[in-house]
Formats: structure tokens, sequence, C-alpha cells
């Protein structure tokens, strides 16, 4: 332990770390207009050297054009418009791509209905220092959620358990979605080969991490349920999610056996 951190790989081994480089924050949206004016306000308050850019999948309420009216006030705000809704993780894949060609050092992921504290986000890349991903956790000593309702609770959780043991990732929120990488951990995991979408998504990095020996550390946050617009957990995201991970267990399984004969 470290710093309040769960520390997922042990200690980075005397390895020694550069300095961060810019900081971009990812905020993809989609129907986001009430919210996406307050938390770039709260983002850019928390951590006033980062820049932000906001990743929208042309929302038809609107959100795209709000996000260009705080861009044309603030050099630090960018509007990435794509074409139409494709999920979390194609966003996501965007801005990162789009962080690294404009030469950003670090890159964070954070969702745009508050749920993420933008004011936790310092401890994040206080962390980062000293690691290649951080993730901000709800389920290590010190982590929590807000207003979630016992189902909720249960399913994310469970999602998280289920991920650790049948993957074998040694991280306690496999499924949550405030992270930041270090550029050179994401050029490192393969993105071009990541397909996958929603809270699926945030497992399929987990695992490319952990896989590639990156040092991953856990930073306990509040999540806070949303308070305005309404959640893109769907019934779709869930089995995506089940049979994905549950693919990959299997599949690694098997893997690792048929190398055990061929030894």
């Amino acid at each position: 332990m470290n710093d309040g951190a769960g520390v997922t790989r042990g200690e980075a081994q005397g390895r020694r770390y550069g300095p961060l480089g810019r900081t971009l924050v990812i905020i993809p949206t989609y129907n986001e207009a009430e919210n996406i004016k307050p938390i770039v306000s709260r983002v850019r308050a928390a951590v006033p050297e980062a820049d932000v850019l906001v990743a929208d999948d042309n929302s038809p309420d609107g959100t795209g054009k709000f996000a260009d009216e705080v861009a044309a006030q603030d050099d630090q705000v960018h509007v990435l418009h794509r074409k139409g809704k494709e999920g979390l993780g194609a966003a996501y894949l965007a801005g990162f791509a789009w962080g690294i060609e404009h030469g950003y050092g670090v890159l964070v992921e954070m969702d745009a209905d508050g749920s993420h504290q933008p004011e936790e986000l310092p401890r994040l890349l206080t962390a980062l220092k000293g690691a290649d991903l951080v993730l901000g956790s709800r389920w290590v000593p010190g982590g929590r959620v807000v207003n979630w309702p016992k189902s909720r609770e249960f399913l994310s959780r469970g999602g998280s358990t289920y991920s650790r043991l049948l993957l074998g990732v040694p991280i306690r929120d496999v499924t949550g979605g405030y992270r930041a990488f270090r550029a050179e951990t994401l050029q490192g995991l393969g993105l071009t080969e990541v397909a996958s979408q929603g809270y699926c998504f945030q497992v399929d990095l987990a695992r490319r991490a952990v896989a590639a020996g990156y040092h991953v550390v856990e930073v306990p946050i509040t999540f806070v349920e949303r308070e305005v617009g309404d959640s893109k957990m769907s019934r779709d995201i869930v089995v995506e999610a089940l049979w994905r991970v549950t693919a990959w267990g299997i599949g690694g399984r098997a893997k690792r056996l048929l190398g055990r004969k061929h030894s």
C-alpha cells in the first residue's frame, strides 16, 4: 500500500518513471446537454493545467453545440465531433488517438454525468507518477458509491469479482471507468485489436495492461450516481460484458493448458 492506493502488482520494483507530460481529460458524450458545461468547468477548476476533449457522438440533444460554446471561450477545451452513436469504447479509442497525435503524456477517462468527481483527479495524477495506469476504484478500502440501489451495487461488485476471478486480474474494480493512463501505456496495449464496448471495454483494457506487465494502481474514489440525464447502462451492455469476459477467461485457460502439455 502507498498513499491509500491499492497496488495490483506490488511496488514498482525500483523502476524510474519519466515526467507525466501534458494531461488530456477525455469525456465521451451522448445526450449530456445538461451535464457537459458543469463537468468541464469542474475539471478546469480541479486541474487547471489539464486540457479537456469532449468526444461527442452526434448527440440529438445538442451536447456537441454546447461543448463548442465552451471551447470557443477556453483554448484548453476541444471537441471531437463523431458521426453517430458507436459506443463508449469507440469514443475513447478516438479520443486516445487524438490525444496521442497531439502529444499528450497522460490521457484520462472520465464520465460526463458527474459520477467521476473531477476534484479527485489530482490524486489519480499523483499516483500515476509511480505507475503506468491508475484506476479510480470503488471497491478498495476508502472507495464507495453514493445513491446507488443495492441491485446496481450487486451487479457492479459481482461483475468485477467475476472478471477478476475468471481472468486472473488482480484488480478490485475491473469495470470502473475513471482512469489515468500514460500515453506509452496505451500505445503498448494493442488498441487496434480492441473491439469491445461499454463496461466490457474497461475490462478489456485492464486485462491487457496486466498481461503486458504494466504497473497498475487503484486509488479509492467516491462514485456519485448521476442526478441529471439517463444512465447508459443497458441489458445489451451487460450481456456483451458477460459473454466476452467468459470467452476471454476460457480462451486464456485453454492456452495455458495447451502450453503445459507442449512443455
